[in-house]
């Protein structure tokens, strides 16, 4: 089930109901209408793979119980190894098995022995990538004796199943949401306004910057040995918003969601486009998903502390891991480590925490010289996007060589330049509307508030107006659904 869909749209206000209006009163009945919840929205995917969700749940709450009975550390290990190999091993086999037999072919082709070994159809399950790691930080926590072993099976299910952000994330952390399903919950008026403004806003992402702009770049891209170097960059910036759009407004969405039953879950982007540097970039981009291998790879194997030579390992492990979480390509694998080299400059000359504020805070506009610094940093963005969107390796290669010949110097032609036009426009709404709203939770969140209320209203107004006339007809799924 998409959150642009009508199934979510008659979804949602039914769960609410029953929710506030029939279970309010038994917290084991509201966290058990959360996983049947839960288990519908996913099941209407492939309800197959509902399985998985189900086998994951008990294999690591059961393994967090006997953690909570076990002092000797060699069983702990034990028991930690195999919550890792399950999780892992599901996500091994359904997302990496053909990669590793595609390459492992390769080799002997290149060795003059060529093999034929039968690769596998195999469906990725929507959201693996994203309830593994959430259900392993459980696991690990516990045996880090950071969080005590759930003795509620409803309500660990609810928190590995949670339906907001189940298959795109943010990947919440055990000792955040988990004692959250423990607390009785009450309504707040406030707090499910402000769920629907940022669900508003995420749509607003998602359905009218992120798919116009999905159109654009993918005419560049499946075509771009058509295209003069000037349309390929414009492809590479549409690209950039259209990720962007699509996964932090998924990630609204999720928050939102959330709120409206009285959960709070982190903040997933933090405006990453208006960052002066890639380590900045990388504190506000898919912050539960780099904080998570910050906390779980990056810091075990020694973080910055230490030789030069361990400061740059761990650099390129940590960005080369996360490329390969992104996905079974090279493509994801160079983008990661791209991004490695972007960041140890920063990290050798230790200015990688050097722009920890937000960029202009308390200031209507930026400096000249943090203009400067944002323009450079989107731009090493977008060419990384470009091997995170290419097919291949050597099509991303070709891409930016074709960026950066004298065809780069041209005015772009190609069809539909009006509604180019339009969606730059909308661009530019969306970023002057997020500069506004920076040092908030999301765009929307305090805009106009002090102004009356008839002016905030025609505002969302407005928001809603644009969504009805610029989403495209045909229901688009979120480009995170299957990583």
């Amino acid at each position: 089930m998409l959150f642009n869909s009508l199934d979510f749209a008659v979804f949602l206000p039914i769960v609410f109901i029953l929710y506030w209006f029939v279970t309010q009163r038994n917290l084991k009945f509201q966290n058990a209408l959360i996983v049947a919840a839960s288990y519908y929205f996913y099941a209407l995917w492939d309800w197959r793979f509902l399985f998985l969700i189900i086998f994951s749940t008990l294999v690591d709450f059961t393994v967090g119980y006997l953690l909570g009975k076990t002092k000797e550390l060699s069983k702990r290990k034990i028991l930690l190894a195999i919550s890792i190999i399950v999780n892992l091993g599901f996500l091994g086999f359904f997302k990496y098995y053909n990669f590793f037999l595609d390459n492992f072919i390769e080799v002997f082709r290149i060795f003059g022995q060529p093999i034929q070994p039968s690769s596998l159809n195999i469906i990725l399950p929507v959201g693996i990538s994203f309830y593994t790691f959430q259900t392993m930080s459980y696991t690990i926590d516990i045996y880090r004796k950071k969080l005590e072993p759930s003795k509620d099976i409803i309500a660990f299910s609810a928190f590995v199943s949670f339906f907001p952000q189940l298959v795109a994330g943010p990947i919440e952390r055990a000792t955040n949401l988990l004692p959250q399903f423990y607390r009785k919950r009450e309504f707040d008026y406030a707090n499910a306004v402000n769920g629907l403004k940022q669900i508003l806003w995420g749509l607003f992402k998602k359905m009218v910057i992120a798919d116009n702009c999905a159109y654009f770049a993918n005419m560049f891209f499946n075509n771009y040995t058509e295209h003069p170097g000037s349309a390929l960059l414009l492809g590479g910036i549409f690209f950039a918003f259209q990720i962007y759009g699509d996964f932090s407004g998924y990630s609204d969405i999720a928050i939102g969601t959330s709120r409206l039953f009285g959960f709070n879950l982190m903040q997933n982007f933090n405006y990453p486009y208006f960052s002066r540097d890639m380590a900045e970039f990388w504190r506000r981009w898919h912050i539960s998903l780099s904080t998570w291998f910050r906390d779980y790879l990056y810091i075990p194997l020694g973080g910055s502390r230490g030789s030069t030579y361990k400061k740059v390992r761990n650099i390129f492990i940590i960005f080369g891991v996360s490329g390969f979480w992104h996905g079974a390509n090279w493509t994801f694998i160079i983008w990661g480590l791209l991004n490695a080299i972007y960041f140890l400059p920063l990290l050798l000359t230790k200015r990688n925490r050097a722009n920890l504020e937000v960029v202009a805070q308390g200031k209507h506009l930026p400096s000249i010289l943090e203009i400067m610094q944002m323009g450079r940093t989107f731009f090493l963005a977008v060419l990384a996007w470009i091997f995170f969107r290419s097919d291949n390796v050597s099509m991303a290669f070709d891409y930016l060589s074709r960026i950066f010949s004298s065809s780069l110097f041209t005015v772009p032609d190609f069809k539909d330049k009006h509604m180019a036009f339009i969606t730059v426009l909308l661009i530019g709404f969306f970023i002057a509307v997020e500069w506004i709203g920076r040092e908030n939770q999301f765009g929307i969140e305090h805009i106009l508030k002090k102004r009356p209320k008839f002016i905030r209203w025609s505002f969302f107004t407005l928001i809603i107006f644009l969504i009805g006339i610029f989403m495209k007809t045909e229901e688009t799924p979120f480009i995170y659904f299957q990583f």
